[in-house]
């Protein structure tokens, strides 16, 4: 089974977005995320520990700004925090083994299916599409992505 950790070759390898969103907790500009309007099949992992979090089969368009999914692929890698900064009451969602912070689940998803909505920024994810899955080591993730 593969390990996922976090790496100071990894955090070196981060751009200024990148470390700001997931070592500092940051917030990428609405709107502007790489991945937000990606709608090809893949998985989305960790871009620190290269941990799987979320399938484009659980991606939607929910109109926040930012790439939403209706649940993780492995509840087990993503990990819920209580959040009262800027003023408001949140759910943080961050990476187990990267400990990335990738950012908030809110209770307004698509009902049919769960109900939750998992903003998450892009600067914490690298997208593995479909194609490139087995070669990158996540072949056993190949059920959770369904073909388009």
């Amino acid at each position: 089974m593969t390990q996922f950790t976090k790496s100071p070759e990894a955090i070196a390898a981060l751009s200024p977005e990148e470390y700001h969103v997931t070592q500092n907790s940051g917030t990428e500009r609405p709107g502007t995320g790489k991945l937000l309007n990606n709608k090809e099949p893949g998985i989305y992992v960790d871009i620190v520990s290269g941990e799987p979090l979320f399938a484009s089969t659980h991606k939607y368009e929910s109109g926040c700004g930012w790439p939403s999914f209706t649940k993780p692929i492995v509840h087990e890698h993503v990990e819920e925090f209580h959040d009262a900064t800027h003023g408001m009451i949140r759910t943080e969602v961050r990476s187990k083994y990267g400990d990335s912070h990738l950012g908030h689940v809110f209770p307004d998803g698509p009902r049919e299916h769960g109900g939750l909505r998992y903003c998450i920024n892009s600067a914490s994810l690298r997208f593995v599409h479909r194609d490139d899955m087995e070669a990158e080591g996540y072949a056993d993730y190949l059920i959770h992505v369904e073909e388009i």
